[in-house]
């Protein structure tokens, strides 16, 4: 209904006569140009590695190797890709009014058990060709991931998706659910699913990584311990083996931080059989079908 590259009416003019609310269009996807995708993973590789880093100090990495860019582009690719510096920023930023802001509910809470609060995150996974976004709903008390999606379009559609298949695998919803300020999150169809299950909404504070330090450090130790060291050239190869290192991480992977425990033996203690495809969303329908449709 709204044409965005029409020649005499703006996107403004448009959504007046129409009588609809600019802020409820999805957002135009971002400009791409040749060479984006190289540098993007070059971005993704000193990002995952010093996520700190913005947009300045990424420019000075990518010219040590040859790359030269400005900070413009830069910061381009890095909105983009749906990443920015995990430090806090100054508090000049105007937020914007319309878009509602849930409060941070966990700040000094002592999270006991499990299912008590879950968190969500999205990032970044380069391909040899493109690249594609993945979202993970995680048990704060155990760690244990829930449900995982990918997709190559950043919308909060199969962030839904996988809120959904997280409370399926859980057979209940969480006292609260916690996400940062991601536009994703913000919005009425993920907002309106986590308040229909009968948890409370809670997001991070504006620039305060450590509010969901949990989820960052699962993508740091996805892409350390095994993305990286693989070639993808489809989106079912990528999916695949997320999957099989979710197994891995969910069963095998023991943690220090819960006394070398596994987190299903402590989501689930007396489950251990469980049937796996369960616990690793292998019952979706096939990614690859779904994220060419995105």
């Amino acid at each position: 209904m709204i044409d965005q590259d029409h020649s005499q009416l703006s996107v403004r003019k448009q959504c007046e006569l129409l009588a609809v609310n600019r802020n409820r269009l999805s957002p135009r996807e971002p400009r791409r140009i040749e060479g984006d995708e190289a540098i993007m993973k070059e971005i993704d590789r000193i990002y995952t590695e010093f996520p700190f880093y913005g947009a300045r100090k990424i420019v000075r990495e990518l010219r040590d190797i040859g790359i030269r860019i400005g900070r413009k582009r830069c910061r381009r690719l890095m909105k983009a890709m749906g990443i920015e510096a995990l430090v806090p920023k100054p508090s000049t930023s105007i937020p914007n009014k319309k878009h509602w802001k849930y409060p941070y509910l966990l700040r000094e809470r002592k999270v006991s058990k499990p299912d008590e609060v879950w968190a969500a995150d999205i990032t970044y996974v380069p391909m040899y060709e493109g690249h594609v976004y993945l979202v993970a709903i995680m048990d704060w008390h155990t760690r244990a991931v829930l449900s995982w999606r990918v997709s190559t379009t950043m919308d909060s559609g199969f962030c839904v998706k996988a809120y959904q298949e997280a409370l399926r695998v859980a057979g209940r919803a969480p006292e609260i659910m916690n996400t940062d300020q991601g536009s994703q999150f913000t919005g009425e169809e993920w907002v309106g699913a986590v308040e229909a299950s009968g948890a409370r909404v809670s997001m991070d504070g504006k620039g305060r990584w450590m509010d969901n330090v949990f989820i960052e450090r699962l993508w740091r130790s996805l892409k350390y311990e095994d993305l990286r060291l693989w070639s993808y050239e489809t989106v079912a190869e990528v999916t695949a083996r997320i999957d099989r290192w979710m197994t891995f991480y969910n069963h095998r992977r023991k943690h220090q931080t819960l006394d070398y425990e596994v987190p299903w033996s402590l989501y689930r203690p007396n489950q251990p059989g469980e049937d796996r495809k369960t616990l690793t969303c292998t019952e979706f329908p096939p990614r690859g079908t779904e994220a060419r449709a995105a």
